[in-house]
């Protein structure tokens, strides 16, 4: 199978996805295979939702949206031209071991995989198991050539050539160790964070809920930290924050919030509250569901240093001057995570 073949096929997939980026899905007409999957997608989406309720319904559709604005041939040319991937596939087999935090969290490890010409041993996620192989289905039947370069499994790892794992700060010493004799690119927690500085618009606060809020804050470009000037007024970033107010009528979510405010409150911790958002004072990065971390600053070149000191444990930073308010959860396809060049790895030949 040629390069150009398998770029052929993801930008069908692409199409494929757009159609259920919105609800009610709208079908097209032109796409291959549309007429047998179509239906079978939705059901799938739906299963995806019965079985993880974190993957509610305007995740899913969110996902589905930004896979299908992704993948189109002009982003695949691009971001692929940087590289020299061979015509034809090595013949390697590479394992990726899925997180399942939010939906198709895995899928860009996957499609790096395939498009740099080797094959996939997918460990699925027990949170996330429907998903991924439906795609797979729909991507063979779009080019056959796919078929023997893709297994999925929920069972041990065996036979690969190389790994990329993907896991909290305590599951990376256990891929360490079992992996650490293979090529691999090991992937622990990160968070990311957002630097005000108390002259944003009202747009730009309410996008940066969407930073927040989206995937319920489970994502690694979730903003789970605020950096802000000292006497910040704490209206202006509440108010944008309203309008993601619904995010408690999520029964997980509020069991999160409640536990927190009453663990925080008993510790006689002091908090800002909205009463669907924990703000709470701290030199960490990596915050509790409904919960947001903060400092204040004085500095921002003296922040900026603090930044570029932790970068290991940051994935993003929202900002005027870096990543837009709002696209966090928006990333290209060359914006890979940790920073680590994933097609770069794949074609060196471990």
């Amino acid at each position: 199978m040629q390069l150009q073949q398998r770029i052929n096929a993801f930008v069908q997939l692409g199409a494929f996805f757009s159609q259920f980026g919105e609800n009610p899905p709208q079908k097209k007409q032109a796409l291959p295979h549309n007429d047998s999957f179509f239906s079978e997608m939705e059901h799938t989406l739906q299963l995806a939702k019965a079985q993880n309720t974190w993957f509610t319904e305007d995740n899913l559709r969110f996902t589905c949206k930004s896979w299908g604005e992704a993948l189109t041939e002009s982003n695949l040319k691009q971001w692929l031209s940087a590289y020299e991937i061979p015509e034809t596939a090595p013949g390697k087999k590479v394992a990726i071991v899925m997180a399942g935090n939010i939906p198709l969290v895995g899928f860009h490890d996957f499609l790096c995989v395939l498009l740099s010409g080797h094959s996939v041993l997918g460990k699925l996620s027990s949170n996330d198991k429907v998903l991924l192989p439906f795609v797979c289905k729909y991507l063979i039947a779009i080019e056959p050539g796919f078929k023997d370069k893709i297994e999925l499994t929920t069972k041990k790892l065996e036979d690969f050539d190389a790994v990329i794992a993907t896991g909290s700060d305590n599951t990376a010493l256990y891929f360490e160790q079992y992996f650490g004799k293979y090529p691999h690119i090991i992937r622990k927690n990160r968070n990311s964070v957002a630097l005000i500085n108390g002259k944003e618009t009202p747009q730009q606060m309410e996008a940066l809920a969407g930073d927040i809020f989206r995937y319920f804050g489970l994502g690694c470009r979730n903003v789970s930290k605020i950096y802000v000037p000292e006497d910040y007024n704490w209206d202006h970033f509440f108010n944008g924050m309203f309008a993601w107010k619904d995010v408690i009528n999520n029964h997980k979510y509020i069991n999160n919030y409640d536990y927190n405010k009453a663990v925080y409150l008993m510790s006689t911790i002091k908090l800002l509250d909205n009463e669907f958002l924990l703000l709470k004072e701290d030199t960490g990065f990596s915050s509790p569901i409904s919960v947001v971390f903060y400092e204040t600053y004085t500095s921002v070149e003296k922040i900026s240093e603090q930044l570029a000191s932790a970068e290991e444990k940051i994935q993003c930073i929202v900002s005027e001057n870096h990543i837009p308010f709002g696209e966090a959860q928006k990333p290209e396809l060359w914006d890979y995570a940790d920073g680590v060049d994933t097609i770069q790895f794949l074609i060196s030949g471990f």
